[in-house]
Formats: structure tokens, sequence, C-alpha cells
């Protein structure tokens, strides 16, 4: 007995030097410990992150609407703008999602070859496809537009804002890269300080090109690009060093077509859920835009802010996908059980607070982004009227996500594919339908919270179906001490 118990010690403490190395190079084994205290201190530095940017978007729209010569245009030419940026990130998010579940596969089966081709190999294909997305950004950059119903009175800061963004999009793309991969060896800390210290600047830059220098649009346009241009380059540096603490058995290869076959896999159902959002939110914005100029206006200012409380959702729920990543190639269907409830009740707690400030604050919450004197009656009404009418649905959404996130870390994409098509599709045929029957903009409110509601017995369903699929838990001896009694056994044998 005393001799099991020094080599129990000694298992015991291989195990708790492995595990300290790993905390050490800022890598965490997400198949082991409390799942709701893993998962939170986890989560919260991506929710933290999703804030961030979102913030630093809003102070674009802040700075323009209050400080740009033309106030309330202005506001409606970065809105616009966004719609047509959304459409090209799309790609650059979706095969950051792709790449982060890949990576945490390989991580949770300790291949730390896999790892490290993984990484080089979705950086060089990152590469190739961020030069195809700016080559169609610039190209049709003035169509779409004007396929958009953008006004002539806004239209070249419009332009100009889009155009400089895109030549951005090489930083957006490796920075998205890079956080994604953090993520997924379990690092959500160290992308978050990058964010913060690229936001701070990027909010000084915008008061110093719009106020100071009176650039307008576009100076809150360069804003962005040079604090991206940072942030990519500060997580670079670290993912490069990241990388070197994971040390292969076997030399890497620098690009190998079956991982790539892997990446395109995983990431199309991403893309594509990106994309077809991006791509119904155009056709929201054209007739949106149809409407009027304070319809925009209104729809631009309340949209940001609920995209805020979605985008914190959605930020738990990656985290939420690699967990169960790891845990599934780990073999612990139990601990994704666990890790879905866990997220879902942090998402819900996050999305009724958001709904609570939204519904009891919609017209101080507009004030902020729009001078007093450059803000319409009707445009502040329908910013309000958007608010109040979708914040209440955002419980309902905050289900779907985390559901979404759920089935697309346990590897069910068409699940998560169907369920997304559905929230998009449903959304975009009833603006069109509610806005033609005389219902005008409360039409486009409730055609977001109709499509939520739809949406989300299709994504709970799939997860449930998942989780059939679930093997059996059996009854077995805890594994570390199995292991060390094996151990023990073997040397008595060999004796």
């Amino acid at each position: 007995m005393q001799n099991l118990s020094v080599k129990k010690f000694a298992f015991y403490n291989f195990r708790y030097y492995n595990i300290s190395r790993m905390k050490g190079s800022k890598t965490v084994n997400l198949t082991s410990g409390n799942v709701w205290k893993v998962l939170l201190l986890y989560s919260l530095p991506l929710f933290g992150s999703a804030m961030v940017q979102q913030v630093y978007s809003l102070v674009d729209l802040l700075v323009v609407g209050n400080f740009a010569a033309e106030g309330a245009l202005s506001v409606d030419a970065v809105g616009n703008a966004t719609v047509i940026i959304n459409i090209l990130l799309s790609f650059a998010l979706g095969a950051n999602g792709g790449c982060s579940v890949i990576v945490a596969k390989h991580f949770g089966e300790k291949d730390n070859k896999k790892v490290r081709e993984t990484v080089t190999t979705a950086a060089i294909s990152f590469s190739v496809l961020c030069a195809v997305i700016m080559t169609v950004g610039f190209g049709f950059g003035n169509l779409s537009l004007k396929a958009l119903s953008v006004h002539g009175s806004y239209f070249d800061d419009c332009l100009s804002y889009l155009y400089i963004y895109i030549g951005s999009l090489p930083f957006v793309f490796m920075y998205n890269l890079g956080c994604g991969i953090c993520s997924a060896l379990g690092d959500s800390k160290t992308p978050f300080i990058f964010l913060v210290i690229s936001s701070a600047l990027n909010v000084g830059l915008d008061f110093a090109f719009v106020c100071g220098l009176h650039l307008d649009v576009a100076g809150a346009a360069w804003a962005t690009f040079i604090s991206q241009a940072i942030s990519c380059g500060l997580t670079a540096i670290v993912l490069v060093k990241k990388l070197k603490s994971i040390r292969p058995e076997e030399k890497p290869k620098l690009f190998d077509k079956y991982i790539l076959k892997d990446l395109t896999v995983t990431s199309i159902p991403i893309i594509l859920q990106q994309s077809f959002v991006s791509v119904g939110n155009f056709f929201v914005s054209r007739r949106i835009n149809d409407i009027g100029e304070d319809a925009t206006t209104g729809f631009t200012t309340a949209f940001k802010l609920l995209c805020m409380a979605n985008m914190g959702v959605g930020a738990m729920t990656n985290g939420l996908a690699n967990f169960a990543s790891q845990n599934k190639a780990a073999g612990e269907y139990g601990r994704i059980k666990k890790g879905f409830w866990a997220v879902l009740v942090y998402a819900l707690t996050t999305s009724l607070i958001f709904l609570t400030l939204f519904v009891s604050m919609p017209e101080p919450f507009t004030k902020l982004f729009i001078q007093k004197d450059k803000l319409t009656p009707d445009a502040m009404r329908y910013s309000v009227q958007f608010m109040t009418i979708v914040s209440c649905f955002l419980p309902v959404v905050c289900v779907k996500i985390v559901a979404d996130g759920a089935v697309r870390g346990c590897g069910g994409n068409l699940g998560f594919t169907i369920s997304t098509f559905t929230d998009l599709i449903s959304r975009v045929i009833l603006v069109y339908v509610l806005t033609d029957v005389g219902m005008g903009f409360s039409g486009v409110c409730w055609a977001w919270a109709i499509g939520w509601s739809i949406s989300i017995f299709i994504a709970v369903t799939f997860w449930l179906i998942k989780v059939k699929k679930f093997p059996k838990p059996t009854a077995q001896v805890e594994p570390l001490e199995a292991e060390a009694e094996a151990a023990v056994t073997e040397d008595e044998t060999s004796e």
C-alpha cells in the first residue's frame, strides 16, 4: 500500500507539472476542472473582447454623429458602408471559426504536429482568400452602394469609408485568425488585452482625425485602419511565441492539403451563415433606405446597439464551441452537456441586462450618437421603436445562438446552417411582406422578432438530436487512479 501511495504521488505530480507548463504557455486544457468555473473564466475575456469591439465600432458612430459636419447623414454613411463591409468580413469570421474548431480538436487530442500544421495552413490560405476579397471589394464597392440605394447626399462619404476599410482587411483577417487560434488553445485573455489597447487608440484617433483634423467620415475609417493594424501586429507576435511552446515530436508541414480540406469543410457552413446574414441585412437595409433617411438613421443607431448584445452572446458561444470540440475529442461528453447549460445561464443573464437597459432608456441611448439639433423626431421615433420591440426578443435569440454554438462544436454543421438560414430567410421575406402590407417601419421590427422566434425551435431541436447521439456514460475507475494502479500492477508483475 505504501508503494502504491508513493507511485500515485509521483503520477499526480507528473500530471500537475504538465498542466502547470500548459498554463505557463497560456494554453489551457478545457477537458478538466469545474465546468462552470472553467467556462466562466474562459468566456469572460471572449465576452469582453466582443464588447470592446462593439464599443469602438459604436465610437465611430458617436464621433461622426456628434462632430462630423453632416451629423445624422454621416451616421447613415457609416451604417450603409458597414452593411457591405460585413459581407466581406463574413469570410474572415467564418474561416476563423472553422480554424479555431480544428485547432481545438487537435489540441484536445494532444496532437501538437497537427496543431502547428493547421495554423500554418490556415495562415497561407487566409492570405489568398483575403487578396481575393479585397479585389472584389475594390472592384464592386461603388456598384454595391448603388444597389443598396445609398442616397447621393452621403454617397461619397460612404464610399470613402468603405474603401479605407477594405484596405485594412489584411490586418482584420490575420487578427481574427490569431484570436481564433489563441482561443482554441484556451487563451482568451491575450487577444482581449491587445484589443483593449487598440480600441483605446482607436477612440483617441477618432477624436483627433474627426474633431481635430476635420476629416469627418474618412477620419473615422483611418482611425479604425491604424488601430486594427496595431492589434494585428501584437497578436501575431504572441501567436508565434505560443506556437514555439507547442513542440511536436515530428517536423510539421508548412502546408497540408488534407488539413486545408478539413478547414474548408468546417469553415464553409460558418462562412455561408455569416455571409447570408450579411447579404440578408443588405436587402433589409435597401428596404429601409427606401423608407427614407430618417428610417436609415434610426435603424442604424438601434441596430448597432442590439448587435452589441448579440455579439457578446456570440463570443461566449464561440468559447462553448471550442470547449465542446476539445471535450468531444477527449470523449468527455458529460462535460459538453454541462457546458451548454453553463453558457446558456451566463448568456441569458447578459441578454436580460441589455433588454432592461434598452427598453428603459431607448431615447438616451439614441441621443448619445447624434447631436440633438441634427436628430429629427422621426429618426428618434424609428430608433426607439426598433430598440424596444426587438430587444424584448434578445433572450429568444440568445437560446438559439447558444444551441447553434454547441452543435457546431460537436461537428453538427448541417444543423447550425439550417437554423441560421431559416432565421435569415424568414426575416428578409417578412421585412418586405410586412412593409408592403402597410406596417411600414414597424414591419421591420416585427420581422426580426418573428424570425428569431421561428429559428429557436430548429436550433434547439438539432442540439437535442446531437445530445441523444452522445455515447452513454459507463461506470469506470477515476482515470488518474486507474493509470496509477495499472502502473503498480505492471511493476508487481515484472517483479
